[in-house]
């Protein structure tokens, strides 16, 4: 389990328009991670929407945003045009990058268990090193919490 103080794990991913997205060009930024379970669901919808609305306020801070799930390119493509995204979205199809970082977990919904991503949300600072990290989500509020932890570093 990741915490406070670890180097961030790497990762390349693809992001919606084709191209490669790897943490480490990101060094000397601060940079803001927020897995989400799935495209156009109504809380990953709203995030998405919320970190979209701010990321001009994150790149004042010298943050980065990322939004990550395990779609495809093309259903981050098609969520980000239907809901007007600004943020960069990346397909983490295989996993790994879950896994890297602890999100991918046992859940349990109307009776069932499944395994699913987390939705968590990862500040790095601009060494690489995780900054502050939130579990279990909720949306409301959330993009103003992270954009003061940005802004504080």
């Amino acid at each position: 389990m990741l915490d406070v103080g670890d180097i961030a794990p790497e990762f390349t991913l693809p992001r919606d328009g084709g191209t490669l997205v790897s943490l480490s060009d990101l060094r000397g930024q601060a940079v803001v991670l927020f897995f989400y379970p799935r495209d156009d669901t109504p809380g990953c919808t709203r995030e998405s929407i919320g970190f979209s609305e701010h990321l001009q306020a994150f790149a004042e801070a010298g943050a980065q945003v990322l939004g990550i799930s395990r779609d495809s390119v093309a259903s981050h493509e098609k969520f980000a045009r239907k809901h007007g995204l600004t943020t960069a979205l990346l397909s983490d199809e295989n996993g790994a990058a879950c896994e890297d970082y602890g999100v991918w977990v046992e859940k349990k919904m109307y009776g069932k268990t499944f395994m699913g991503i987390e939705r968590s949300t990862y500040l790095i600072d601009a060494r690489g090193r995780i900054a502050r990290i939130w579990r279990k989500v909720k949306v409301p509020g959330h993009v103003d919490e992270v954009l003061q932890a940005a802004r504080n570093l």
